[in-house]
């Protein structure tokens, strides 16, 4: 489990070099689409203080829900934070716009591999400003496994039956494909997909449920009903573990997909000098900290991390090693495919 200390300097973070203190009232408003604890009361609330702008978040439980949420229109939503493999879906869609990076104080700070990455999604421009990254383990309740589970096969195990769980969500296909065998992941052939499409319906009658959202999967381990899953590396275990259920995560084998989740301005956005004030939050201390604090996620900017967090939680995140993130499988964008992979996955949940 990762280290999530209690850092809460927010008084001490910079926005573009310039102390909170001096930062002017924006007096406006933010509406978020992100994951759970992005927005987390800790960092924003000292955020919304200094700057006047209120912020409200909207949480997804899968990258899926960025492009059908704008698709639906409305103008609702001013930032989204999608992972690496969605951001060029949604620059292809016409849902966001490229970031002004004069206003961006700290980019030059934020890994160069995660930037780069980042500015190919947008084909040459930059949409996206990198914020965390982590990977996708599995885990397990200790009391459970007299011999600690280090493969996927452990998930199709019949005296597992009623207690696994996949995350609700495409990439319980690239979980199957390894457990076939097939590495290629985010480049299956029809004959590949297929097999991985077979091997999730095979597992149906081992599955408890397909969780949606990281407290769900907390509850399902809390109550006894799961003991094996993947898991959102770092965040669900902390929660278990501050209920008391002892809980380990673990790389199977068959590697991890690994993810960095950045900050995109929606199109059109009439709230966008509270929008750059909160990408300059997130990215310097306040939000580096606050977010690996409360999530147990590894963050972009390794400067702002240095300086917030101790040396043991620096450790632990990665952020002193990021040759980690060669361990995981990062995830790619599935480009044409994307339909074929949906559309498997979506067969394998109405059998």
């Amino acid at each position: 489990m990762q280290v999530r200390n209690k850092f809460l300097g927010a008084a001490a973070a910079v926005l573009m070099g310039v102390s909170w203190s001096a930062v002017a009232q924006a007096d406006g408003e933010l509406n978020l689409l992100t994951w759970e604890g992005y927005a987390d009361e800790s960092f924003v609330k000292p955020f919304e203080e200094a700057t006047g702008c209120k912020v409200s978040a909207t949480y997804v439980g899968s990258n899926d829900d960025f492009p059908a949420k704008l698709a639906a229109g409305g103008g609702v939503y001013d930032m989204i934070s999608p992972s690496i493999d969605t951001v060029e879906i949604m620059v292809k869609a016409g849902f966001v716009e490229p970031i002004d990076l004069g206003k961006v104080g700290a980019y030059d700070d934020v890994y160069a591999a995660f930037r780069d990455a980042g500015e190919k999604a947008g084909g040459g421009d930059v949409y996206s400003v990198p914020f965390t990254w982590g990977s996708i383990p599995f885990m397990y309740r200790v009391d459970k496994f007299d011999t600690p589970p280090t493969s996927l096969k452990d998930l199709w195990r019949d005296d597992l039956k009623g207690r696994v769980s996949l995350w609700d969500d495409k990439s319980a296909i690239y979980v199957a494909a390894r457990a076939n065998g097939d590495m290629n992941i985010y480049d299956l052939s029809a004959d590949q997909l297929e097999a991985a499409k077979a091997k999730l319906i095979e597992q149906k009658p081992l599955v408890r449920k397909y969780w949606a959202t990281a407290g769900e999967l907390v509850d399902l381990y809390a109550s006894g009903e799961v003991w094996i899953s993947n898991t959102w590396g770092g965040y669900q275990s902390a929660l278990l573990a501050e209920q008391g259920i002892e809980v380990k995560e673990f790389l199977p084998v068959e590697k991890a997909e690994g993810w960095m989740d950045s900050w995109m301005l929606v199109k059109g956005t009439p709230n966008e000098d509270c929008a750059y004030k909160f990408i300059n939050m997130a990215i310097a201390e306040q939000g580096q900290c606050g977010v690996a604090n409360i999530t147990g996620y590894s963050v972009a900017n390794p400067v702002a991390a240095k300086a917030c967090m101790s040396a043991e939680q620096f450790s632990a995140l990665h952020q002193d090693d990021l040759d980690y993130v060669s361990q995981l499988m990062m995830w790619e964008s599935l480009g044409e495919k994307l339909e074929d992979y949906t559309n498997a996955w979506n067969a394998v949940k109405v059998q």
